[in-house]
């Protein structure tokens, strides 16, 4: 039998009602979805690190990683980030510098020391005017570096190696585009383009005297069986620039860009520490094979290619900017 609603009991449900649809509504936005884009191997020690930065950002960031240029052609990420197309990059500075040539400083050799100095670079006022040119000029944010070891040189003459004058006429095998032999040219030698594929046979036959790589990279290639020493000339401190595209990032907002760049720091900084700790490691492991490691006189070296890059490039540059850099501690 129905019982009869009373006047009492419906102004209550009303009441319900009411104070009901004045709660508020609990929403749980899904997190953003970013294609990142890098020229290394999944295998690759930097994979290890961007993999703990998208699980340590996954609440808010759902990330795509795209290795070995599978989504882009090393080249072509900065036009991507630009036109929209993609909204992460572990970009090479070099790539920046084609449109904006006052990056050219920040490829030059013997400009960074090591990490650290690399590091309080980016974070000092002269790192954020450059960071700023490529925010204008490019409409991209760069985040920070992302180290990955320095360029050491690996000979197979059995010479000794102390200052560039010592590199005269040693053909040393580089990258082939203008920039690298350069490079080469800047610290003393005479740089001959080999592929890489071809270096081993190259070193092998005498086609060239020595190449210049990171030292795991010369043990993972098993180059140390055709050369005889390695000198620690650390004449680039290698790395690249995480970089967002400015939708992407201004689409985060600033609690979301504080925890990114939070967490890009602790994580990439304990990768660079990984490297260190394994070219240390492999440094040993060369002098158990009975090769010769050592290093020259950096300050020699230093002088020698800054001289060069500054005769060739020094216009392009902000005025004061290497010396400032220099000046960091």
């Amino acid at each position: 039998m129905n019982k009869p609603i009373s006047r009492r009991s419906l102004l209550a449900a009303t009441s319900a009602v009411a104070v009901g649809s004045m709660l508020p509504s609990v929403a749980f936005a899904a997190p953003t979805k970013m294609k990142l884009s890098v020229a290394f191997a999944e295998t690759d020690l930097r994979a290890k690190a961007f993999k703990e930065f998208a699980e340590a950002l996954k609440a808010d960031i759902e990330m795509e990683p795209h290795w070995s240029n599978s989504l882009f052609k090393q080249g072509t990420e900065l036009v991507a980030l630009q036109r929209g197309n993609l909204e992460l990059c572990n970009l090479a500075p070099a790539d920046i510098s084609k449109q904006v040539p006052a990056w050219s400083l920040l490829t030059s050799a013997y400009l960074f020391r090591d990490y650290s100095h690399l590091k309080k670079t980016f974070e000092s006022d002269v790192g954020k005017q450059f960071i700023a040119m490529a925010r204008d000029q490019l409409g991209v944010e760069v985040i920070r570096p992302v180290y990955f070891g320095a360029r050491q040189v690996n000979l197979k003459p059995d010479k000794q190696i102390k200052t560039p004058a010592d590199l005269a006429g040693i053909k040393l095998r580089m990258p082939p585009g203008e920039f690298w032999q350069f490079l080469g040219e800047s610290i003393g030698a005479s740089p001959t383009p080999v592929a890489f594929s071809e270096l081993y046979t190259a070193l092998q036959t005498g086609v060239v005297d020595g190449q210049d790589n990171p030292l795991v990279t010369a043990r993972t290639m098993k180059f140390d069986e055709v050369t005889t020493q390695f000198v620690l000339t650390s004449h680039v401190i290698g790395y690249d620039v995480l970089t967002v595209g400015k939708k992407a990032w201004e689409g985060m907002g600033k609690d979301l860009q504080a925890k990114f760049r939070a967490t890009a720091d602790k994580i990439f900084d304990a990768n660079a520490a990984a490297y260190d700790a394994q070219a240390k490691e492999t440094i040993e492991y060369f002098k158990s094979k009975g090769k010769k490691v050592y290093e020259p006189d950096q300050n020699a070296f230093r002088d020698f290619a800054q001289k060069k890059y500054l005769a060739k490039y020094g216009n392009e540059w902000p005025k004061g900017a290497i010396d400032k850099i220099n000046a960091i501690k």
